[in-house]
């Protein structure tokens, strides 16, 4: 097992993002290939979970568009991910917020955490 982790912390490049956590409204910027174009999209909603560790670490991203909750997976080492933002952080008493799923509204904001 430790061969394994020697292996992956030696042949994958980690990135520096800002610390956020489940509850935090984050812009994540990726770039899309379409082509031979490349552009960068982002990506802005609520922090639903981190999950993992190291190289495998991930975190899950909602939003609405329009009426519709739409939500995105994105692996911490991703090669297309440029940066994170953070735009707020949000008080929650939890790691994992899959009740907001339901919430729509004023019942599915989040207060803001004071620094």
């Amino acid at each position: 097992m430790d061969l394994v982790k020697y292996i992956q912390e030696q042949y994958t490049e980690t990135k520096e993002f800002p610390e956020f956590s489940a509850g935090d409204t984050i812009t994540v910027y990726y770039k899309i290939k379409e082509g031979n174009k490349e552009r960068t999209q982002f990506f802005r909603g609520v922090v639903l979970q981190r999950r993992g560790s190291g190289t495998t670490e991930t975190f899950t991203i909602r939003k609405m568009s329009g009426n519709v909750g739409v939500e995105r997976i994105f692996p911490v080492n991703m090669p297309a991910l440029e940066k994170v933002e953070i735009n707020k952080r949000g008080k929650v008493r939890r790691a994992r917020i899959f009740y907001q799923r339901e919430r729509t509204g004023k019942a599915a904001r989040i207060k803001e955490r004071r620094m």
